[in-house]
């Protein structure tokens, strides 16, 4: 259900690890708790992110959430397709649906993220 390779938030969003860019996105169980996504607010290319601080917003038929950063660095790329396609976020949360990507600052800071197994513990905690 939830990537092995990949790191999770208690925020339930992942990073996949590709050298030492993050790609970052939402995970499946958010995705089922937001609903139908009609909107993603982005992070600009460039801007400087801060582990845990909010960077952009999702909007659902249900709800407006913050999107935080698992970790520290810089914006590389956005997913400018989710302007045009939010329910790509529903849709593929894993592959197409990834938010931004993002230079890692400190690669330490994986350590305070999740494996999938426990993350999957933790999503089981909330009554999921």
């Amino acid at each position: 259900m939830y990537p092995g390779d990949y790191h999770y938030s208690k925020d339930h969003e992942w990073l996949k690890i590709e050298g030492d860019t993050a790609v970052m996105g939402i995970t499946d169980f958010a995705q089922k708790q937001l609903g139908d996504v009609v909107y993603v607010e982005l992070p600009p290319v460039g801007a400087e992110l801060v582990s845990h601080q909010a960077i952009g917003v999702i909007e659902s038929v249900k709800a407006v959430s913050d999107v935080y950063s698992p970790i520290s660095g810089k914006v590389l790329e956005v997913n400018s397709g989710l302007n045009d396609a939010p329910e790509t976020l529903n849709q593929d949360p894993y592959g197409r649906g990834w938010i931004l990507k993002l230079a890692i600052k400190d690669k330490s800071e994986l350590d305070q993220l999740l494996s999938a197994l426990d993350y999957e513990k933790f999503v089981e905690g909330l009554g999921a």
